[in-house]
């Protein structure tokens, strides 16, 4: 979830030591190096689906997607589903080197669609989710109702003391999560001349811990945030008004002084793995559901700490018509 570069750690541990893949222990995650391409979806195998090379971002409504489309890929299509564990940026390399058949869940990355769809070619696009994403600057509920005008970007400055930490030293802290989310915080701090400093908490999981805290001890926090989160049933967080987001004002990653845009989410396919005629290719290019749909998953995982597969189970059992949809 940079619009040139948002969420729970995911950790199953499922196929991450693929032998085209290098996995790190650093921050950043794992890589794909140069080596020989992996067998891709069902090209190697016929008419079988074969091994589906599933990247795995980093945040629970990815996780929800792949989840079901890995259940159901696998039980009513007997797939192998091979989830590799990828940073955002990390995983559109895989296209070129056939080590990723599949990324569920893409948030705009103008800069790759270029590269790897216009340019390169080794990659397609899968057609939407169905889910509307959003992101910006919120606060807990009870921050907005006690000073309803902080929720203009233009009274920020105003109660930037309120928000300093240790991290942020003289500055306020606006706070992100991963460094690897799609975020223009760090522009729009400066060009909007904010004196704020952008800390990062290092995961969604501790994003959320910080709302859910603020909201529980009335503690002043500001941070970015978005939408599909199942965690916005729970503490409804109100959003700061940017300046206005228009075409074409965020096109200089330097210069971003306007809002993020809406998404329309959408799946990316391997070329390749998208024209091999695998059933799971036809699976996934079918594959949408609702904003609502993946807050419930989502909060099956994280909220009622169910494994994903089970997750995925479940919902897949209470909602046969969409899966009869995508199958056709």
């Amino acid at each position: 979830m940079l619009v040139t570069t948002p969420r729970l750690a995911r950790r199953l541990g499922v196929g991450l030591a693929s032998t085209a893949l290098v996995l790190t222990a650093a921050c950043g995650g794992a890589t794909v190096n140069g080596a020989a391409p992996a067998a891709s979806g069902a090209a190697s195998s016929g008419a079988a689906c074969g091994t589906v090379n599933m990247a795995m971002n980093d945040w629970v409504g990815y996780t929800a997607d792949a989840a079901v489309v890995t259940y159901v890929a696998e039980n009513k299509l007997g797939c192998k589903v091979d989830q590799k564990a990828l940073k955002e940026e990390i995983a559109w390399q895989g296209f070129a080197s056939g080590q990723v058949d599949v990324i569920m869940e893409n948030w705009g990355h103008a800069d790759l669609t270029a590269k790897y769809i216009t340019q390169q070619k080794v990659a397609v696009d899968g057609g939407p989710t169905g889910n509307k994403g959003q992101i910006g600057w919120y606060v807990p509920p009870w921050l907005a109702t006690e000073h309803p005008d902080i929720l203009d970007w233009n009274n920020l400055n105003k109660y930037a003391d309120q928000f300093k930490t240790s991290e942020s030293g003289s500055q306020g802290q606006l706070l992100d999560g991963d460094p690897s989310f799609v975020t223009n915080d760090e522009a729009l701090v400066k060009n909007l001349n904010l004196n704020y400093k952008v800390v990062y908490a290092g995961s969604e999981a501790a994003l959320i811990q910080s709302f859910r805290d603020a909201e529980q001890n009335k503690k002043w926090v500001i941070g970015y945030f978005y939408s599909p989160q199942w965690f916005l049933s729970e503490v409804p967080l109100k959003k700061v008004s940017l300046p206005k987001y228009t075409d074409g004002c965020d096109t200089d990653a330097q210069k971003v002084a306007c809002d993020y845009p809406d998404y329309t989410l959408n799946k990316i396919e391997s070329a390749k793995f998208a024209s091999s005629g695998s059933p799971a290719a036809n699976l996934i290019k079918n594959f949408t559901w609702t904003n609502d749909d993946q807050n419930v998953v989502a909060k099956y995982i994280t909220a009622d700490k169910m494994k994903p597969e089970d997750a995925a189970k479940k919902w897949v059992d209470a909602n046969p018509d969409k899966v009869d949809a995508w199958l056709k």
